[in-house]
């Protein structure tokens, strides 16, 4: 029973049905290694001990009145954006540090339904603004694979926790590669959906026509699981999509990676800042991919240059809206003894918006004023569309894209990126979040460091069940997916 945490979710779920194992077991094991193990990666916000194992007591039942979904019993982790009823929902931030909320996200509620047990939230950056976690104002996480770099952003608590087995899944959210991006850094699987495949009810808003929810977890048959229970059709989301769900699960082998056409855009693989270690592990899992059958079309992708500033103009323009709300009077954080309405205003933000989020606010009030709102709002917006345009003339040629999830492996912690380096990090996540299109990150092997390095793959819409399906067969043929760091080897 010491080594439940290095079991799949397809095992986890065969076990409890067999009773091999109980959901109380398989809980008080992942509480005692995230008790033990957790002080050092310090993935967990909040954990929901009690909770959890009440719910898990809940599913033993259900198990065992024969009545329970094929999740019922397996634990997992929230990312800190997601609402939770009666559970304190901080986004990373000071401005939601005493915010308990009165519900569930519709994510939460379909992983309750399923009958999946809540372990607690894990750490991000600050309202999922930054590559790092480090944003966070409860402080940074580790990650797992070399406790002095960072897990990446914003999902990073997540991938942290899962890295280090202290989850078997985890639920983030992709604003701007904020589940590819962290995935790589620790050598996960994480998929970024169509935008409104996932509801984004209850989802802490960053920038409303971008956020999209998705799983991250070892291995692609695993993220299938958990799209199984979470994607859908939601009324109340508005931006969510009544379109019908795929089992991803019985699609894992459905796409044919013999024949299929996989396009390598030229100018992602001559970006200046592209590490050489990066580049070459993505290069030799694109020819493993070729040797299982797979063909490798050159493409041209001429919006490139367009994606950072297109992004960091749309992205902190609808941040500034919709983090307007947090203004120090009905909920979140106020100031002390403030002497007129106006001084509450300005030190409940100033004081509860770290510095990454008052920089974004700023810029996005700039962009969105009087006198720039057609220069620059309006003309990102072009842009995006120009974006999005390039895309699908790619499609017409190719079933997916290849490109390197980031151009670098993890950094270090504290090594103090400015604002353009880091935002120039995420050239290769970008474009997939305004275009709205799916993507997904694997593990494709290591840098000179041994630190993770990801294979980005991105699909036209709706074609979540061909990226899982892609990977899944990778993932057959590779072992990349069951290395582990030695802080996850550890038994607690």
């Amino acid at each position: 029973m010491t080594d439940l945490h290095r079991l799949s979710i397809r095992e986890l779920s065969e076990g409890l049905k067999q009773a091999q194992f109980s959901s109380r077991e398989l809980t008080e094991h992942y509480l005692k290694r995230i008790a033990q193990i957790d002080p050092k990666v310090k993935s967990y916000v909040t954990v929901t001990a009690e909770q959890a194992l009440a719910e898990a007591n809940a599913a033993d039942a259900a198990l065992k009145a024969g009545n329970a979904h094929a999740l019922a019993g397996i634990p997992l982790a929230h990312k800190d954006i997601f609402c939770t009823q009666g559970i304190k929902t901080t986004a990373g931030s000071k401005m939601l540090d005493n915010f308990i909320s009165p519900y569930d996200a519709t994510v939460v509620a379909k992983a309750k339904a399923a009958g999946l047990v809540t372990l607690g939230k894990v750490n991000m950056d600050e309202f999922a603004m930054g590559s790092t976690s480090e944003n966070s104002y409860v402080g940074a996480t580790s990650n797992p694979w070399a406790l002095d770099h960072v897990p990446g952003g914003s999902s990073g608590g997540s991938a942290a926790a899962v890295a280090a087995d202290l989850a078997p899944i985890a639920t983030g959210t992709d604003t701007g590669g904020s589940i590819r991006q962290p995935a790589s850094f620790c050598g996960l699987t994480g998929l970024k959906p169509t935008y409104g495949r996932v509801s984004r009810f209850g989802m802490i808003a960053y920038a409303s026509s971008l956020d999209q929810g998705g799983p991250m977890a070892r291995s692609a048959e695993d993220c299938a699981y958990l799209m199984n229970v979470i994607a859908g059709h939601d009324a109340k989301d508005s931006t969510s999509i009544n379109k019908e769900v795929d089992d991803y699960v019985a699609n894992l082998n459905g796409t044919a990676v013999k024949g299929l056409r996989i396009g390598i855009p030229k100018q992602y693989f001559n970006v200046a800042g592209l590490d050489a270690d990066v580049k070459a592990r993505v290069e030799e899992s694109l020819k493993k991919l070729e040797e299982m059958g797979a063909i490798l079309v050159e493409i041209d992708l001429n919006m490139t240059e367009a994606y950072v500033p297109t992004y960091y103009l749309i992205a902190p323009a609808e941040a500034s809206s919709n983090l307007s709300r947090f203004d120090g009077v009905r909920y979140g954080y106020r100031c002390e003894n403030p002497v007129d309405l106006m001084d509450l205003y300005k030190r409940s933000r100033s004081e509860g918006f770290g510095a990454e989020v008052q920089r974004r606010i700023l810029i996005g009030t700039y962009a969105l004023s009087a006198g720039y709102y057609d220069a620059y709002y309006v003309k990102a917006q072009k842009v995006r569309r120009l974006i999005q345009q390039d895309f699908l003339k790619a499609f017409g040629n190719v079933d997916v894209i290849a490109a390197p999830s980031a151009p670098t492996t993890a950094y270090k912690i504290g090594a103090n990126l400015s604002p353009t380096e880091m935002y120039l990090g995420d050239i290769y996540t970008l474009a997939v979040n305004l275009a709205g299109l799916p993507a997904i990150n694997a593990p494709v092997g290591f840098d000179k460091d041994s630190l993770p390095v990801g294979l980005q793959l991105i699909g036209n819409y709706w074609s979540e069940s061909q990226l899982l399906s892609i990977v899944h067969q990778y993932q057959q043929n590779t072992d990349w997916h069951t290395k582990r760091a030695a802080i996850a080897e550890e038994n607690a």
